[in-house]
């Protein structure tokens, strides 16, 4: 049997002036629907005095009036609804711990396109048809289990439904069906490694780890490679998309992410003013849906920061955009003492130790107005305070205090890792 290389080869190597034409056609599609079906995006629409007939171009997408979570959380449930609903078939939804959560539904053809974009990404990873593959996102209102599953069924790929903790089962199951390949968050994976070099165990058949819903540094992508053996990969989507692997995944050229731009239209804006930016300078990236029906996006506003690699074709074959990793999002930017800074540049910093583990908090104590910031982080025998600060200092312009703590000291969590925590001293 042949390797694959591809699941859709013909839409995955599409030619610019394809893909332009396959945009522009899903472009005005998309806002015809909307238009059509929705009395919420034809007040958008009106707002910014733009009707269906005025796309005729695909920079005519900047005419358009941006969508942001807070509009979302406005419709909630279903306001954003643009299908009947007994067409619905499927809803997922965010966590909603800081609000009114963010609600995606589905339609039968919905499904089908999160399985076609999950299938790509699997097969891009080198899954193969019949190989096994472990799901250790929760199947439930967070999407992420079921994204992998969708595409694992329609890649032939044997799908192991593990769902999320219980790492020593995780393992079993892993070593028992000789598991290819796992989806996963990466901070799960550090658990998974403490258990392996805890028992003394091994996972032989492991080759490929798929871990999305938080970002990485290179750094920590590097350990999780060297300890299990993988190749591991970065996917991208979000609840507001359509789901895990909708937009898109890096491949082993491992020079940015591809966007399945078949599916979606991107923008690299300017977070403060939303103007655009020239490709590779560094913004807020914009989605664009054309081909969702129950709830398509128009011009959503991601609130992460990225830019544009590069438009020609990829080592790999590939013809899409490639956006480079998260670096970080515009809500999520730390300012202390005058620096601005992310949490993926602590962890890139701390990756960089000998002896540092992939545990670490950040910790920001606000005492009477002034912020200091504090780092916890898990660390073999040798690795001082003093050695995390020095390093933090150089890397960061600025001195945080740094506390080691023994390994498997510090809080564990079966999904996506928490890493920064404010702490207000006068309470």
């Amino acid at each position: 049997m042949n390797r694959l290389r591809f699941w859709n080869e013909r839409a995955e190597t599409l030619s610019r002036d394809e893909l332009a034409a396959v945009q522009l056609k899903g472009l005005q599609w998309t806002v015809k629907h909307v238009w059509a079906n929705n009395e919420f995006y034809r007040r958008k629409l009106a707002e910014v005095s733009v009707e269906p007939g005025d796309i005729r171009e695909l920079e005519e997408v900047r005419n358009l009036p941006f969508l942001t979570k807070d509009d979302f959380r406005d419709q909630y449930p279903l306001n954003m609804l643009c299908m009947p609903r007994g067409s619905i078939r499927e809803m997922h939804m965010s966590s909603g711990s800081t609000g009114t959560p963010v609600v995606m539904a589905y339609t039968e053809a919905d499904l089908t396109q999160w399985a076609e974009c999950m299938a790509r990404c699997q097969i891009m990873a080198g899954l193969q048809p019949g190989d096994a593959i472990q799901i250790m996102p929760t199947f439930g209102l967070f999407n992420g289990g079921f994204g992998f599953y969708h595409g694992a069924r329609r890649a032939g790929l044997f799908t192991v439904p593990a769902s999320s903790g219980n790492t020593a089962r995780q393992i079993m199951l892993m070593r028992d069906f000789k598991v290819k390949g796992m989806g996963a968050v990466v901070s799960y994976s550090a658990r998974i490694i403490e258990m392996l070099d805890e028992k003394g165990w091994e996972l032989p058949d492991l080759k490929i780890g798929i871990f999305g819903a938080e970002s990485f540094s290179d750094e920590m992508r590097n350990r999780v490679e060297a300890r299990l053996g993988i190749k591991a990969f970065d996917i991208y989507g979000m609840t507001e998309t359509g789901g895990v692997g909708t937009t898109g995944m890096d491949c082993e050229a491992r020079c940015g992410i591809h966007v399945w731009e078949d599916q979606y239209l991107t923008e690299i804006v300017d977070p403060v003013t939303g103007a655009p930016l020239p490709d590779g300078a560094v913004g807020e990236v914009i989605f664009t849906s054309l081909t969702r029906e129950a709830i398509p996006v128009i011009r959503y506003r991601t609130r992460d920061l990225t830019r544009v690699v590069s438009r020609e074709r990829c080592a790999c074959g590939r013809t899409s955009l490639r956006i480079d990793r998260i670096v970080g999002r515009c809500d999520d930017m730390l300012i202390v003492k005058g620096v601005n800074f992310f949490p993926k540049q602590v962890e890139q910093a701390l990756m960089e130790i000998p002896g540092v583990l992939p545990e670490y908090q950040i910790i920001l104590e606000n005492d009477h107005g002034v912020t200091d910031v504090r780092i916890n982080v898990e660390a073999q025998e040798g690795v001082t305070g003093y050695m995390v600060e020095k390093q933090l200092k150089e890397r960061l312009g600025f001195s945080p205090k740094g506390d080691v703590f023994k390994p498997g000291t510090l809080p564990r969590s079966d999904g996506k890792a928490r890493r920064v925590f404010h702490v207000d001293k006068k309470a």
